[in-house]
């Protein structure tokens, strides 16, 4: 199985960006996609489908906002919508399809960067999120957690550390969730593979127009496998001369 989480920064601009043209020369079987800024209803829904990809779409409330979905060759055996958190829900945070034995959920986290009231939303937000799929977890033991988790883990995930101590997306309190996280029954899969990996970032500040020419990137964006998942593990990947948004594509390729 190859998964692919792509944060779109509006999937309207990506598709005008030559979205559809890659996906076609790299079939995924699994495409998660964060922050569509749009609904179902407001793309051509067949560029996907005459694909042979299965539609889950959980657009935000507020148009033009935040939203996932997920594309998948095979049909899914069930489709949640939303980790039944009303902000998050209404936020359309959250999508999980069940393919088989394998759950993948697919999240957009919260960003903080816009100031105090949402950075205090973000920490809010990870602690539902780490019950739900906690809770999760006891049923489905096997869960990919895709997505942008808008935070980068360690000083070698982010180019400039010591400038961005202070930064949203690198302050102590998110990094130690994500110490938690990965300390309580799930596996960061880049770092897994890749465990000296440095200048790989998924993320580039758009203020900035050359800092992805100079590669002063973050990796804060995630393909977790549970740890029941680790034998599975066959490669992980960063796609960073893909350039639909200020994100790249990443990737992981589970063995059968």
């Amino acid at each position: 199985m190859r998964v692919v989480s792509y944060n779109l920064n509006g999937i309207r601009a990506a598709i005008k960006k030559g979205l559809i043209e890659w996906l076609i020369e790299n079939p995924v079987d699994v495409f998660c996609v964060q922050e569509t800024k749009a609904a179902e209803t407001d793309i051509d829904i067949s560029l996907f489908t005459s694909m042979g990809y299965h539609v889950a779409w959980y657009a935000a409330q507020k148009k033009g906002y935040s939203g996932v979905a997920i594309f998948s060759k095979q049909k899914p055996d069930l489709i949640v919508y939303g980790n039944g958190y009303t902000m998050s829900d209404a936020e359309g945070r959250v999508v999980r399809v069940d393919i088989g034995d394998i759950s993948i959920v697919n999240a957009y986290f919260p960003s903080g960067t816009s100031g105090e009231e949402r950075q205090n939303y973000k920490y809010q937000w990870l602690k539902e999120f780490y019950t739900y799929i906690q809770e999760l977890k006891k049923t489905r033991p096997n869960i990919i957690v895709a997505g942008d988790y808008n935070i980068a883990h360690q000083d070698i995930d982010i180019h400039d550390p010591k400038g961005n101590k202070k930064s949203s997306g690198f302050l102590p309190d998110e990094k130690a969730w994500m110490d938690q996280f990965l300390s309580n029954g799930w596996i960061d899969s880049f770092r897994q593979l890749n465990p000296t990996a440095t200048g790989a970032y998924s993320w580039w500040s758009q203020r900035f127009p050359t800092v992805r020419l100079q590669n002063k990137g973050w990796r804060i964006d995630y393909l977790c496998a549970s740890e029941a998942l680790l034998p599975k593990l066959k490669m992980a990947t960063i796609l960073p001369l893909v350039k639909h948004s200020d994100h790249c594509p990443i990737v992981l390729e589970l063995k059968k």
